[in-house]
Formats: structure tokens, C-alpha cells, sequence
């Protein structure tokens, strides 16, 4: 019996109102998985057999004003908002599905119909909630003992399962990345037949369980997952290009995929950002593309960080990524993941630091975070030495942000302020000098002061042939 996980005001709230209304009532499905891995969750699941509305009416009722109800008639479901919490409530279902659509063909059924129904063991456990069974588990399908071998399966044949609602198969592999469960051998076989399914399923439902992945402690077990099953190539096709290792005249460059998710686990280790996770997947994204062979140098991917950048707007579109300031924030980190390496290769000027705070901005933590990623030589030595030159930049960068406040600069006197000081109209000049003035600063000509940049800006001017306006002398 499970009555302590369930024995508080609330369920026994739903308890009271289920035997009022004579209807049998189970809490089913994650909440209950969770009890057993020791989670905690607020995404409550009840099933009736009968009106789920009915129950929902009568608990939101008895709950009072502090708990918010929505009614879904279409779909026979409602949903209770109650403190921390959301309850939904179901009647018992059995489905059927057609060949090119996800969405079942639903009818009223019993318990074992919509335990059946479900994606997974764990998914399919129940506790009932009415005083006759209050706290007893129902798990037709060993669900516990699956929970206790880490083992992903369906309740019925994972073929079938699998083709009725494909989106399944990525929730299988996101779970194993989230849990570090492992896919049962013939569910994993049927993921690899049915992959071609996942072809109606919409581009937002598939990405939305590939950000669960790419958020889990390790993900590189779901992309692994995602590979070997064939359906990264059919749901994000430029990352298996990063696939596989060329040799010329005994020349080989490493694999990109698998280096690619190694960096990705590293950066996980130090960020839970989305976005600084999918930049790690990016960074080398465009290496495929620019892959040469020289004879002297071997493998060489020059430019490969700016053809990422300019890659990353069309990957977001096509896989419904937010194509705002969160896009414009990776494609920055993609573009700019080569620079502090080559700092950090070399002597490390005042200028090539002002410059990388000045494009970086508040993101430079990040991009420190992104390339101490990136150092995934098996050399210990090598290793070490890369990231003692990381230190010497970060320390560089702390020392010039207090000296010149770079981050986030801008020039202290505008383009605007070009045309009022010299009484010219919007055109090349204002640009030229404009750029000259921010190239001066970053080079440490001048300080980042009005009244030096005004200096110098006059000078310039001069060269241009244009003239100060007396009344607009400093």
C-alpha cells in the first residue's frame, strides 16, 4: 500500500468527492513513476471511470476560490490549478489510431484500457483513491520492477506502440537521457523500424523533447540514442554530417559528432542555459562544409566558425527554435568560439582583448565556458597548458573590463552626434569617422573619454576636409 505518498489534504479531498459521485478514481502516470524514483512532481494525473469533468467540478468545489478550473469538453478533460499544483483530470479511455495522424480516435474504457493505452511501464503504474483501495497500486505491466532495472518498455508491443503515436520513440530516448535508463533491446529494434513515422509528427513536439534531451545531465546518451536509432538524420540532419573521420596520406582529422558531444557534456557540467548548451552543438557545425585537405598542414577548417554563424538562423526555422534574441545569442557564441584560442595560442595584446569584450558583452562568461568546453584533447599536457592560457585571458579580460569598461561599450560620442557637431548630413563621412573613433578606443589610441574622443574625432575630420563649426568647439 502507498497511502503515505498520497495521504494529504488534497487527494483526500478527490477521495471524498469520488465516492460521492460513486466513480472509481486513480492518480496514474508520472506523479506515480516519481514516487519511485524519489522525484517530486506537481503534474498530477487523475483518471475516472466515468466523467473526469464531473470529478474536477465537484473537487474545484469543495477546494473553494483558491483553486482555478478549466473545462476542455472537446477532449472530455479538465484541469484544476491549485496552489503549486495541476491536477488533470480524465475519464478512462481506450484508443485506436489512423495510419497518418498521432491523434487517436478515443472512446470510454476501463482502467486496463488506459493502462494499456499508455507509452511506458513506468508511465502506466495507478494508485486508487477511493476508500475501498486508497493507496493501492496497480501494475499490470511490472512497471516497478522496470523502474528497479532502469529499463524503458512499453506496456504492449513496442511496434505498435511506436507507429500509433511516433513522438513516442523520442520520448523513450529522452527518458533514458534524463534518467540514465537504458531502451529495452526489441523497443529499441521498433524505434529503428518505425523511425520513418516520425514524419507526422510536428516539427515542435519533436523539438520540444529534443531540449528535454539536450537538458538532461548527460545528453549525449539521448543523441547517441537519437543516432544510432536513424532518427537524427531524419529530425536534424547537419549534426550527422559532423559523422565519421576521412584519412589522407595518413593524415586524419577527428571525428566532429562524437567531439562535438563531448563538448556539449562539458559545458553541461558548468551551465543549465539551453542556449549555451545548443551553442556547443553548433560550434562546429559548419565543418563539413569547410573540410580541406592540404598537404602541409593536412586538415584545415578555416572559416568554419563563421559559416556556423551564418547556418544557425536557417537550423532555428527549420526546427521552430525562437528566432530572437536567444538565436542571435548562439549564432554570437558560435562565431566568436574561436577566439579566445587563438588568444590564448598566442602573445595576448590590450587591443584583441578590448575587442573580444566589446563583440562579446555579457556574454563573455559564457564564451569562457564554451571554449574551456572545447579543449577535448586526450593530452593531459596539452590540456593543461590550453587551460593555464584561458586563466591568462579571463585574467586579462577582468583587468581591461575594470580599466576601460569595454563590455557593452559604445562609442562615447555617436553618429548622431557627428552630424550636429559638424552640421553634415547622414553618408559616408559620419561612418568613417564614426568607425575610426570605436578602432581608436579598442587599439588603445585613446581612452574610452568624451573629450579625447572628441579630439581625435576632430583630427580625422580634418582629413576628410571637413571642418569644426566654431559654436560647437569643446
Amino acid at each position: 500500500m502507498y497511502v503515505k505518498h498520497i495521504n494529504t489534504p488534497l487527494f483526500k479531498l478527490i477521495e471524498q468527492c469520488a465516492d460521492e459521485l460513486g466513480v472509481e478514481a486513480f492518480v496514474i502516470g508520472g506523479f506515480v513513476r516519481d514516487i519511485f524514483l524519489d522525484r517530486i512532481n506537481k503534474d498530477i494525473d487523475v483518471v475516472a471511470l466515468g466523467r473526469g469533468i464531473d470529478l474536477a467540478e465537484a473537487v474545484q468545489k469543495k477546494l473553494g476560490d483558491e483553486a482555478h478550473l478549466s473545462v476542455f469538453k472537446n477532449f472530455g478533460t479538465a484541469q484544476i490549478k491549485y496552489r503549486d499544483m495541476e491536477v488533470e483530470f480524465v475519464g478512462a479511455r481506450k484508443e485506436s489510431y489512423r495510419k497518418e495522424s498521432r491523434k487517436p480516435i478515443v472512446e470510454d474504457g476501463s482502467l486496463e484500457d488506459d493502462q494499456n493505452r499508455r507509452d511506458f511501464t513506468m508511465n502506466a503504474l495507478a494508485i486508487g483513491l477511493n476508500k475501498n483501495n486508497f493507496g493501492k497500486l496497480l501494475d499490470p505491466f511490472n512497471g516497478v520492477k522496470d523502474l528497479e532495472n532502469k529499463l524503458i518498455r512499453t506496456p504492449l508491443d513496442p511496434d505498435i506502440t511506436y507507429s500509433d503515436d511516433p513522438l513516442r520513440m523520442m520520448r523513450a530516448i529522452r527518458f533514458a537521457s534524463q534518467l540514465g535508463f537504458v531502451i529495452e533491446e526489441h523497443s529499441f529494434e521498433a524505434i529503428k523500424k518505425n523511425k520513418e513515422r516520425i514524419s507526422i509528427v510536428s516539427k515542435e513536439r519533436i523539438t520540444d523533447e529534443l531540449n528535454k534531451i539536450i537538458l538532461s545531465p548527460v545528453p549525449s546518451v539521448g543523441f547517441k540514442l537519437l543516432f544510432d536509432s536513424g532518427l537524427l538524420e531524419l529530425i536534424f540532419p547537419q549534426m550527422v554530417k559532423l559523422y565519421g573521420v576521412e584519412t589522407v596520406n595518413g593524415k586524419s582529422h577527428k571525428d566532429n559528432f562524437y567531439h562535438t558531444l563531448e563538448v556539449l557534456d562539458n559545458v553541461c557540467k558548468n551551465s543549465d542555459n539551453l542556449w549555451l548548451r545548443w551553442s556547443a552543438i553548433l560550434h562546429d557545425i559548419a565543418k563539413p562544409a569547410t573540410k580541406r585537405f592540404e598537404e602541409k598542414k593536412g586538415w584545415t577548417f578555416h572559416g568554419h566558425e563563421d559559416k556556423g554563424a551564418r547556418m544557425v538562423p536557417k537550423i532555428f526555422a527549420e526546427l521552430k527554435l525562437p528566432l530572437n534574441e536567444k538565436m542571435k545569442y548562439v549564432q554570437k557564441l558560435v562565431l566568436l568560439h574561436l577566439r579566445p584560442i587563438v588568444l590564448a595560442k598566442s602573445d595576448i595584446t590590450d587591443s584583441a582583448i578590448r575587442r573580444l569584450l566589446f563583440e562579446a558583452g555579457d556574454d563573455i562568461d559564457e564564451l569562457m565556458i564554451l571554449c574551456d568546453a572545447d579543449i577535448t584533447t586526450k593530452s593531459f599536457a596539452k590540456k593543461q597548458r590550453y587551460l593555464k592560457n584561458f586563466e591568462l585571458v579571463r585574467e586579462k579580460l577582468k583587468e581591461l573590463e575594470e580599466k576601460d569598461r569595454i563590455r557593452n561599450w559604445q562609442p562615447p560620442i555617436s553618429g548622431e552626434q557627428i552630424m550636429e557637431i559638424f552640421h553634415i548630413p547622414a553618408g559616408r563621412e559620419v561612418g568613417i569617422i564614426k568607425n575610426a573613433i570605436r578602432e581608436a578606443i579598442l587599439d588603445g589610441i585613446i581612452k574610452n573619454d568624451y573629450q579625447e574622443a572628441f579630439d581625435f574625432m576632430v583630427e580625422k575630420a580634418k582629413g576628410l576636409n571637413i571642418t569644426l563649426n566654431h559654436s560647437s568647439k569643446e
